[in-house]
């Protein structure tokens, strides 16, 4: 199939806010729970008309520091608590947020502010003032600094004391859907990234369409924990669908203890990039195999696969439940109790999931609604949910919007929640939305019932010197599934044959290392060249050439000491690859593959 549309069952008022509801809730609401902020290490509720309060003082302290209607306001900090109230407050106020990664290195925070004018930044520590001091000085637009750890809020908070409730109201009224609410810049795998302004509508629209996807999840006396970086679409796209849902949400940034955090939290339903499912996985298997009950957990978790598998043809059979029912006591339980006990589905979304973790999840008994979307897309433009979900895919567009494959295999969308346009970059705008279509850059099919599967990126295509296509996600997925591998980059530009660097996991190694007599301290150099160390990435390979056709398998690869990360600039912040980076640093191992 080449196009699939679902209808539109909601409308967009052209005074919509994103605003509004703080005020409405605090009214109608206002012992209602919307979040919880961990202060002291206990969680303690924030509710509906303590919320609107801090909103309003801050949104005046912004009025009196001169912010007008549209002005960037630019927030750059981990995920907390004040990351939204700062959000509703600028929106309060009339301005439009500028998200910025906390993670940003200063000549990436330096063109966002620039490019944005923005005119107030806030930051969170000592660390983001010390590292952009220079940046912030010398940024034209910028008329002020503030910072979270020294008492922002509060100093706004008196700042805006002369303001009055009719003043700010007025101010607030004055925004409505067409008013932009943000502008985020596209982390970029390459180049410099794009501005993309998203209004009040567009926001409106899409929670609107989650939260009629996903009402079983996001509903009164549920809870979630935020653990992505709010300046990801999807983690403000969640967070707003929530709130407007009545749902709790809580915010860290320790992503290092989320086990721990999950147990004391104990969310409802979570949210995540497939990375983290892959590591929730994979830490569960090398946990098992560490202690010696490694042939459970491979048995329980084939069992969990073939489970969720048969769900799609009609059920499960009598033995197959049994062993089912068997694992459940066993292994199942303990995975769900190691997500706080009480979580009963996740949401993926930021890259694929992948058919295999999405079964397992399933068959473990907690579903993972897979989703896909853009920053274009304000978040999610198609999603599985309950009442339809289809493994393997990313589910069926959302109320009110449409998908087509164009000729070349691209997926275009059209719908409410695509953007109208990057920020002063015309060029780039015409080049993306074309009668009306916005073109994602991403490869895909369409089902006959309309469900979407993502096959590939268009400018990630890697053709050799034999002239063969090659998609480089089917292979790395496949890679990353397996616990001793962090990382894959499948190479083959121009190239005779099709290759990979790989990196091992940090967290798998020390078991891995243990249970085959090898010292902690060992040397890469003896590690990598390890007969049982490369066996075991040498099976992974062959396990993932079984997916292409013979020209598109991986015939050699390099295993590198040192891992991709965000620190040394070759993921994004939702751990995606930045290729051109990689390729650019790590040239000479590459080409020592083709030597």
């Amino acid at each position: 199939m080449r196009e699939y549309s679902v209808p539109a069952s909601f409308t967009i008022p052209e005074d919509a806010s994103m605003a509004d509801s703080v005020f409405r809730y605090a009214k109608e609401c206002p012992n209602l729970v919307p979040f919880l902020r961990l202060q002291n290490g206990k969680w303690t509720e924030v509710t509906a008309a303590q919320f609107a309060k801090e909103v309003s003082a801050v949104a005046k302290g912004l009025i009196a520091s001169g912010v007008e209607l549209g002005d960037r306001v630019a927030i750059m900090s981990a995920t907390r608590y004040e990351w939204v109230l700062l959000d509703y407050a600028i929106w309060t106020a009339g301005g439009c947020t500028v998200a910025i990664y906390e993670t940003s290195s200063p000549d990436q925070a330096q063109w966002i502010l620039e490019d944005s004018a923005t005119k107030i930044l806030f930051i969170e520590s000592v660390a983001h003032a010390e590292a952009l001091k220079e940046v912030t000085e010398g940024a034209a637009d910028l008329r002020e600094v503030l910072q979270i750890d020294a008492g922002a809020v509060e100093e706004l908070s008196k700042r805006g004391a002369a303001i009055t409730d009719e003043e700010l109201h007025t101010r607030r009224k004055q925004v409505g859907a067409s008013s932009p609410a943000t502008l985020i810049y596209t982390s970029g795998t390459t180049g410099r990234p794009k501005g993309v302004q998203l209004t009040h509508s567009n926001f409106y629209a899409e929670v609107q369409a989650t939260q009629l996807a996903l009402h079983d999840s996001m509903k009164e006396g549920n809870r979630t924990l935020m653990f992505l970086p709010m300046a990801h679409v999807f983690a403000r796209a969640i967070s707003f669908g929530a709130f407007e849902s009545k749902a709790t949400v809580g915010h860290t940034a320790d992503v290092t203890t989320l086990v721990d955090q999950f147990a004391v939290f104990k969310p409802d339903f979570i949210l995540s990039v497939p990375r983290v499912f892959e590591k929730v996985y994979n830490s569960a298997k090398q946990k098992a195999h560490d202690g010696g009950k490694g042939g459970i957990f491979d048995k329980a978790a084939a069992t969990a696969i073939e489970w969720s598998e048969a769900k799609e043809k009609g059920g499960a059979g009598l033995v197959l439940n049994l062993k089912h029912a068997l694992f459940d006591k066993l292994v199942y339980s303990k995975l769900r109790a190691a997500l706080g006990g009480n979580c009963t589905r996740a949401v993926s979304g930021g890259g694929p999931l992948g058919a295999r973790l999405g079964h397992f999840f399933r068959g473990i008994g907690v579903p993972v609604y897979e989703g896909y979307g853009l920053t274009e897309t304000s978040a999610a433009v198609t999603v599985n949910t309950t009442a339809e979900q289809r493994v393997g895919t990313v589910g069926k567009p959302i109320n009110g919007h449409a998908v087509k494959v164009a000729e070349d295999g691209e997926l275009l969308l059209k719908g409410p929640v695509v953007f109208s346009g990057y920020w002063h970059n015309d060029k780039a705008t015409a080049e993306s939305i074309v009668d009306g279509w916005f073109h994602t850059g991403d490869l895909a099919s369409i089902d006959q019932d309309g469900y979407v599967s993502i096959t590939g990126r268009k400018k990630e295509i890697i053709v050799t010197a034999g002239g063969k296509n090659v998609a480089p996600a089917v292979l790395e997925d496949a890679l990353r599934a397996h616990a001793l591998i962090s990382q894959t980059l499948v190479v083959g530009d121009a190239k005779p044959f099709i290759g990979a660097l790989i990196t091992l996991d940090p967290e798998a190694l020390p078991g891995w290392k243990q249970r085959h007599g090898l010292a902690e301290n060992v040397p890469f150099s003896e590690l990598s060249t390890n007969v049982d160390l490369v066996a075991e990435i040498d099976k992974a390979v062959a396990e993932a050439n079984k997916k292409v056709s013979k020209p598109e398998q991986i015939k050699k690869y390099k295993i590198l000491e040192q891992d991709f990360t965000v620190e040394t600039g070759e993921l994004t912040p939702t751990l995606k690859l930045k290729r051109n980076i990689i390729h650019k640093e790590r040239s000479s191992v590459i080409e020592s593959i083709y030597s």
